[in-house]
C-alpha cells in the first residue's frame, strides 16, 4: 500500500533541495536544501509564546530549547499541512524568521536541526489517527468548547481541569492553546478526550439529507409459457385543445371587471 503523500509540492521541494517558504492556508513551512527548519500557522503557538508562558526558571539550556523548538515546529506543521481550499505557493529564498538563530544563551552554537519533509508527514499523519483514535469527531477541533455537566464518578485530569475552566462556550480550543501557552495540538487532544468522557459537548454535524426513495420497478406481465413480454413503453394521454372562445371570453370577463 503506497504511503499517503499530504503535500505533493512538499515532496518535489525536497527531492530539489529547494529552499524558501512554502505557504499554504493555514501555515507556512520553511525549507533550506529541501528540509524544514522552521513552521508557522496562526493556530499554533510559536516557541517564543510557550516558553515565555512558563513559572519563573533558570535560563533554557541547549537541550531543551531544541526539544521546544522541534516541538514547536511539528505543532505548526500539523496545521499548516491541513487541507486547504487554495493552492500552495513557494517563495524561492525567504528565510525562516528566527530559525538561524541559535538557543538563548548558546550564541555560538549551530542552529536547530532540520526535519525531512518525509518526517512532517509521517508525524503529522500520526496525529491525526491519533486524534482519531481518541474520538472520531473531529468537529469539536473548530466548535467553541463548551463544557458539559460533569457525569457523577467521572473527573477531569490537571490539564483537562485548566482547559475546562477557561472553556467558556465562546473560544475555540487553538485559541485556549494560546490563552493557556500550550501546544495547540496537545489541547486538540485533550479536548477529545474531554469529548470522549462526556465532559465536553461533541457539536451535532449536520446531517446529509437523505435523497429520496427509489420508486420500485413495475413487473412487466409474463408472456406465455413462462417467458417475459417486453415492456411496452406507455403512451400519454392525448391533450385536449384549449378552448379559444372560453379563454377568449374569462379574458373580457377580467377586463371588465378591472
Amino acid at each position: 500500500m503506497a504511503a499517503t503523500v499530504l503535500s505533493p509540492l512538499l515532496r518535489r521541494l525536497a527531492a530539489d533541495r529547494a529552499t524558501g517558504a512554502l505557504v499554504r492556508d493555514h501555515g507556512t513551512l520553511y525549507l533550506v536544501d529541501g528540509a524544514v527548519v522552521h513552521a508557522e500557522s496562526p493556530y499554533a503557538p510559536g516557541l517564543d509564546a510557550l516558553l515565555g508562558t512558563a513559572a519563573p526558571r533558570p535560563p533554557v539550556g541547549a537541550g531543551e530549547w531544541e526539544i521546544c523548538r522541534l516541538g514547536a515546529l511539528y505543532d505548526a506543521a500539523f496545521f499548516a499541512l491541513a487541507p486547504g481550499r487554495g493552492p500552495a505557493r513557494f517563495r524561492y529564498g525567504d528565510a525562516a524568521p528566527g530559525a538561524a538563530h541559535p538557543a538563548p544563551g548558546h550564541a555560538g552554537a549551530a542552529p536547530g536541526r532540520p526535519v525531512s519533509a518525509a518526517d512532517v508527514e509521517r508525524e503529522t499523519l500520526r496525529r491525526r489517527a491519533l486524534l482519531d483514535r481518541v474520538w472520531p469527531h473531529p468537529v469539536v477541533d473548530t466548535a467553541p468548547v463548551v463544557p458539559a455537566r460533569m457525569p457523577r464518578g467521572r473527573t477531569a485530569g490537571v490539564r483537562g481541569r485548566a482547559l475546562l475552566a477557561r472553556a467558556d462556550g465562546r473560544h475555540t480550543p487553538t485559541q485556549l492553546a494560546h490563552t493557556l501557552g500550550r501546544p495547540a495540538f496537545h489541547t486538540l487532544l485533550e479536548v477529545r478526550r474531554l469529548a470522549a468522557a462526556g465532559l465536553v459537548e461533541t457539536p451535532q454535524a449536520t446531517a446529509p439529507r437523505t435523497p429520496p426513495a427509489p420508486t420500485p420497478p413495475v413487473p412487466s406481465p409474463r408472456a406465455p409459457h413462462g417467458g417475459h413480454r417486453t415492456p411496452r413503453t406507455p403512451i400519454a394521454p392525448p391533450v385536449a385543445a384549449p378552448d379559444v372562445d372560453l379563454l377568449r371570453r374569462v379574458r373580457d370577463l377580467l377586463e371588465a371587471r378591472l
